[in-house]
C-alpha cells in the first residue's frame, strides 16, 4: 500500500507538468475561439465581447490560475460545441472508448500470445514465418488506413459488416446504462439482441484495434519465450521427464510472462492514443472523436479535459502493470 500511495504522489509533478503543457499549446495552436464561434459576419465588437465572456482577454497567468482554481474543484470547463460541461461529456463517452480499446486489447492477446509460443516452440516452421509477416504488417500499417480498408472489404464489397456509424444500428436501441459498456450491459439485462447488434458494430474497429497491437505482443512473446527455452532450468525440466506442454505451459510462459505483461501496459498506452483515429473512421461517440471535433473548432476545454484524463488513465496504467508484475514476479515484490 505504501508503495502505491508513493507512485500515486510521484505521478503528481508529471500531471501538473501535463496540465501547464497542455494549456500553453492551446493558446498557441492556430485558431481563435471567439472568432470562430461568432462567425464569418461577427463584428469586432462581438468578437471582443465572446472573448471577454470566455476570460479570453485576460493575460495567460490569469487564465492559468483561473483553469488551476477551477480544476481544484473539478470542473473541466464547459464544451461551447456541445454546450455541456466537459466532465460531463468525458464520463458520457469513456465508456464508449474504453469498451472499444479493451475489446481491441483482449483479441490482441487471444491471438499474440499463442501466436508467440507456437512461434518460439516451433522456431523456423510456417507459423514462425507467419508470425514475423503479421508482426511486420501490424506495425507497418497505420490503423486509419487498416480501418477503412475492412470497411471497403467487409461493408462495401462483402456486405458481412453493418455500416460504420457508431455503437448501434438506427434500429436498435441502447440497453439500460449499468457500466456504460454496451457489451456488458446487454448481457446483464439478457437482451441478446442487443448484444449481437453492439459485438457486429464492434467487430470491425476492434479488429482494426487488434491488429495494430498484435504485432508488438506478438514479437516480444516470442522472444520471451525463446530466451526461457534456451535457459538451464528448461533443460533440466525435460530431462526430468516433464512433458512437452507442461514444461511449456507450466514453466517455460510463466518465466516469459514478465517483459509481455510490460509491453501489454506499453500497447494499452498506444491504443489510446490509436483510438482517435480509430474512432473517427468509424463515428465512434468516445473521448477521442470528441477531443477532435474541439480542436477542429478551436474549443480549448475539451482538448485539455481529454489530455488531462489520458495522463491520469496512463498513471494508473502504469501503476497497475507494476503491481501485476509483482503479483507475477516473487523478486519485485522483495525489491519493493
Amino acid at each position: 500500500m505504501r508503495a502505491v500511495l508513493m507512485r500515486l504522489a510521484g505521478a503528481v509533478p508529471t500531471i501538473f507538468g501535463v496540465v501547464v503543457v497542455t494549456f500553453l499549446l492551446t493558446r498557441v495552436l492556430p485558431g481563435d475561439t471567439a472568432t470562430y464561434f461568432a462567425g464569418p459576419a461577427a463584428t469586432a465588437e462581438s468578437i471582443a465581447q465572446i472573448k471577454a465572456s470566455l476570460g479570453l482577454d485576460q493575460p495567460l497567468p490569469v487564465q492559468f490560475w483561473r483553469y488551476l482554481v477551477a480544476l481544484g474543484h473539478g470542473d473541466l470547463g464547459m464544451s461551447l460545441t456541445t454546450g455541456q460541461p466537459v466532465l460531463k461529456e468525458l464520463v458520457t463517452r469513456l465508456p464508449a472508448s474504453a469498451e472499444l480499446t479493451l475489446c481491441g486489447l483482449f483479441l490482441a492477446i487471444g491471438i499474440a500470445l499463442p501466436l508467440g509460443v507456437l512461434a518460439a516452440v516451433r522456431q523456423g516452421s510456417i507459423i514462425d514465418h507467419a508470425c514475423r509477416i503479421i508482426s511486420t504488417a501490424g506495425v507497418s500499417l497505420p490503423v486509419f488506413f487498416t480501418g477503412l480498408l475492412l470497411v471497403y472489404v467487409f461493408y462495401f464489397v462483402l456486405g458481412w459488416a453493418p455500416a460504420p456509424l457508431g455503437r448501434l444500428d438506427t434500429f436498435a436501441t441502447p440497453p439500460r446504462p449499468l457500466t456504460g459498456a454496451f457489451l456488458i450491459d446487454s448481457l446483464a439485462i439478457g437482451d441478446f439482441e442487443t448484444f449481437r447488434a453492439t459485438a457486429s458494430q464492434l467487430a470491425l474497429p476492434a479488429i482494426t484495434l487488434a491488429l495494430f497491437a498484435l504485432a508488438p505482443i506478438a514479437r516480444i512473446t516470442r522472444a520471451s519465450m525463446l530466451a526461457v527455452l534456451g535457459s538451464e532450468f528448461i533443460r533440466t525440466a525435460r530431462a526430468s521427464g516433464l512433458s512437452g506442454p507442461k514444461v511449456v505451459v507450466t514453466y517455460a510462459l510463466r518465466n516469459a510472462l514478465l517483459p509481455v505483461v510490460t509491453v501489454l501496459g506499453m500497447v494499452f498506452s498506444f491504443l489510446l492514443g490509436a483510438n482517435v483515429l480509430v474512432e473517427k473512421v468509424f463515428a465512434w461517440p468516445g473521448i477521442g472523436s470528441f477531443a477532435v471535433e474541439a480542436l477542429i473548432a478551436s474549443d480549448f476545454a475539451p482538448v485539455q479535459g481529454f489530455v488531462l484524463t489520458m495522463a491520469i488513465l496512463y498513471v494508473l496504467l502504469n501503476l497497475g502493470i507494476d503491481l501485476l508484475n509483482r503479483a507475477i514476479d516473487p523478486r519485485a515484490r522483495r525489491a519493493a
